[in-house]
């Protein structure tokens, strides 16, 4: 059997087998499904089983690709215009403060505790440091989506975590893609490399590319199947390129979710379109990383440990100050930071992504990090944005716009 083709049966078998079971614990015990394919992908890899060999996960790396494309659209397509310029000014402050705290936390700690720990200068290590920080800001909205979909009413603290989920996932494939722009050793004009601000431009055109071929060959094509297949070709193509080139392939695939969500007519079927193969692309994302994780490499899991406290502290300390300073505590509260501790796929996508780059220092503890962090806090995230939003929807009768960020 050949290793594409095992992948999808495994993917399809574990869907199968643990459909049922988790939809029901979703709705039960408000539990978010997902992490029992990266829990599958540990147990199929060559550090237990070895059903999936080292050369098996390396023949998947055009999967992956598109895979890290796909997520990074999804991010994308959320950014549309004519919803964004009826979210107040508050609300972007509380979320970017709220993001970039975060991230800065993380990165600074991490940055000195891997100088000391490996002896290495603090310009070595602000690399990973900065990685770490970059993940740590992601939240996954899957918990608020559970709980909200549970709710009678949604009070202004639902609308928030949507913006600021939506945010923290701009930020960090933002901060990666950039990250990879200079940190890019390949490629020359003119007999010379390419500085960092022409891989940003590269990265950027990359995108633009992308989004522009999308609508040269599909115009205004509505029926779903065409869709997803210029869809696909039109990741395929930008997230190929942008890999092959050494860069981040979520940026410029970000870009193209962009573009396409302000500028096609058929907004509404390539929205559909993403979001019905996201779940696959998801699973199959999941278990390579599960699969690809070696901790036996991770030569201190101090930094692993260091991560999962900064980023609490970051997210928990960064919301409760974020929302002071805008004047926002009696409407989300003193704790609503807890409500971002869930990690989900986008936190995986950019370890994986970070991981691929042989260039890039400590790619175990960051790729261990990540993984750890969902592991601890994906089941419980539901749970969590339920501790912070049902006291406050109680007492919070006001409807607000359930349109996306």
């Amino acid at each position: 059997m050949s290793p594409g083709l095992l992948l999808v049966v495994l993917v399809v078998v574990a869907y199968l087998a643990a459909h049922v079971a988790f939809d029901w614990l979703a709705r039960r015990f408000l539990i978010v499904s997902g992490v029992e394919y990266l829990v599958l992908g540990i147990l199929l890899g060559p550090q237990v089983s070895g059903v999936l060999s080292a050369e098996m996960l390396a023949s998947f790396a055009p999967i992956t690709t598109l895979a890290l494309g796909w997520i990074g659209a999804i991010v994308g397509m959320q950014f549309y215009l004519q919803d964004l310029v009826r979210i107040k000014a508050q609300q972007y402050r509380i979320a970017f403060f709220e993001s970039m705290t975060t991230l800065g936390v993380v990165m600074g700690l991490e940055m000195v505790a891997l100088s000391w720990l490996f002896g290495i200068p603090y310009w070595q290590s602000a690399v990973p440091g900065f990685a770490l920080g970059a993940i740590a800001a992601t939240s996954t909205p899957s918990g608020i989506e559970v709980v909200a979909r549970r709710l009678s009413r949604r009070g202004p603290i639902v609308r928030q975590l949507e913006i600021t989920t939506a945010v923290d996932a701009l930020v960090a494939v933002v901060a990666m893609g950039l990250m990879m722009c200079i940190q890019n050793p390949a490629g020359q004009a003119g007999g010379r490399p390419l500085t960092s601000t022409e891989w940003v431009a590269v990265t950027l055109g990359i995108g633009i590319i992308g989004g522009a071929l999308f609508h040269l060959f599909l115009g205004e094509e509505r029926h779903i199947d065409r869709i997803f297949i210029s869809l696909a070709g039109a990741i395929i193509l930008t997230s190929g390129a942008a890999s092959y080139l050494g860069l981040s392939p979520l940026l410029p695939a970000m870009i193209v979710g962009i573009m396409l969500v302000n500028t096609s007519a058929t907004r509404a079927e390539i929205q559909r379109t993403l979001v019905t193969a996201e779940r696959p692309f998801y699973f199959v994302l999941l278990i390579v990383a599960g699969a690809s994780w070696q901790p036996g490499l991770v030569r201190s899991f101090i930094p692993v440990a260091l991560f999962l406290i900064a980023r609490a502290a970051g997210k928990i300390g960064g919301a409760r100050l974020s929302a002071r300073l805008n004047d926002a505590l009696p409407l989300l509260g003193l704790h609503w930071g807890r409500a971002l501790l869930g990690h989900g796929g986008l936190a995986l996508a950019l370890a994986l992504d970070y991981v691929q780059h042989d260039r890039l220092l400590f790619p175990n503890i960051v790729f261990t990090a990540a993984i750890v962090s969902v592991l601890l806090t994906d089941l419980s995230s539901a749970r969590l944005v339920q501790s912070v939003v049902a006291p406050l929807t109680a007492r919070e009768p006001v409807a607000v716009s359930t349109s996306d960020a």
